[in-house]
């Protein structure tokens, strides 16, 4: 057994934690480039409390998810004013701009050198800027992970930048910042941190410190998932669903995922299509697909038997079936209203081109049973 752990190097976590950010920036710079969305979350008080312990800011603003284009205007603004340190605070596209900003301003060249795919791929050799990531959505865990998803119109694909030292200095989880994101933003950033923590717990690449995270984060989804999509301001729930979120980052970054995400990744760059929707779109037919190739071969008896324990987490249930997991995912994909891939405007004459750019994806290779092109596009049969 060999494996690394990397996360942030200090996580704050509570209700109220907000109000902290100030202090922790003082200590860390003291011109701010600090990245928002345009979400429901208004960066006022955070902003009235830089000016109070004296720090210099300029705000950038990310709309949709983040292009090239959208990058390179950020770090454009923060080399321009100046900036010692980001403090990115929204959802995942956000904090993923904000990453990227952070390790541009302390490494040389151009931002393709270092995105994969469409440019060199090379990865940073300086330490980013410091950095301090507050998500506002419960999803990505991107304020714990080590890449950033960047979006090509003209590629038509979402591509990565993804280095150790672009994990941001500090991950400030404020639960009751989610409390006014939109159901279907709850939704869709719920099921991508459900399939983060399913996914990161049946990775071939899953070690010992992984599955702890990921045990504690599927039961605290399970109980809370569809009680933050009914009772948006429910705290325990909401708590509940920000340490989901919090745990599938870290468990994705050091465990590795598998095919959903490697389906995703695809799909949302050919359809411009919101990431966490297409997740809870794919988890239930590749559960199933896993479960029944698990049953059909010895040798996965290992992953079937994590699959029997996420359908007895799921379901409360110590004599749950491996497929009552996926039965319960695809429950809840229902109650949560998402959206199925046909929705997306895809049909089955695309799932040729789907399968050839999903098959060279690193996640597909970390699913816990080998996906051949039939298993693919039975995975892609049950999606729509």
């Amino acid at each position: 057994m060999r494996f690394d752990f990397v996360t942030s190097a200090k996580i704050v976590f509570g209700g109220g934690t907000l109000k902290e950010c100030a202090s922790l920036a003082a200590d860390l710079g003291s011109k701010v480039l600090l990245v928002t969305g345009g979400g429901s979350v208004s960066p006022d008080s955070l902003l009235q409390s830089l000016e109070a312990k004296g720090l210099q800011y300029q705000r950038f603003q990310v709309k949709g998810e983040p292009h090239v284009s959208t990058m390179q205007a950020g770090i454009q603004a923060a080399e321009q004013f100046g900036c010692d340190m980001v403090i990115a605070m929204g959802g995942g596209s956000v904090l993923d701009t904000g990453k990227v900003i952070a390790a541009m301003l302390t490494n040389p060249g151009d931002l393709m050198d270092h995105i994969e795919t469409i440019g060199k791929g090379q990865p940073t050799t300086n330490p980013s800027a410091p950095m301090i990531a507050i998500p506002t959505t419960s999803g990505t865990g991107s304020e714990v992970t080590k890449n950033s998803v960047i979006y090509s119109p003209e590629h038509k694909i979402k591509v990565s930048m993804r280095s150790d030292h672009m994990i941001p200095r500090i991950a400030l989880l404020d639960p009751e910042l989610t409390h006014s994101m939109p159901p279907a933003v709850t939704a869709s950033s719920g099921m991508d941190a459900l399939t983060q923590l399913i996914e990161g717990y049946t990775s071939t690449a899953a070690n010992p410190m992984t599955d702890g995270l990921a045990r504690e984060g599927i039961l605290r989804a399970a109980r809370s998932l569809r009680v933050v999509y009914t009772e948006p301001e429910n705290a325990p729930a909401r708590e509940d669903m920000a340490i989901a979120s919090l745990f599938s980052g870290i468990v994705l970054t050091n465990g590795g995922l598998a095919a959903v995400h490697g389906f995703s990744g695809v799909v949302g760059g050919l359809f411009n299509a919101p990431h966490g929707a297409l997740c809870g779109s794919l988890l239930t037919a590749s559960m199933r697909v896993n479960i029944e190739s698990c049953r059909q071969d010895e040798s996965y008896a290992p992953y079937l038997q994590r699959f029997t324990e996420i359908a007895r987490i799921l379901t409360n249930d110590l004599n749950a079936d491996p497929m009552h997991a996926a039965d319960w995912v695809a429950e809840t994909a229902r109650l949560l209203h998402i959206p199925r891939l046909s929705s997306f405007g895809i049909t089955p004459a695309d799932f040729p081109l789907i399968i050839e750019r999903s098959r060279k994806k690193s996640h597909m290779r970390m699913n816990p049973v080998y996906m051949t092109d039939e298993l693919m596009e039975r995975v892609l049969e049950l999606s729509m």
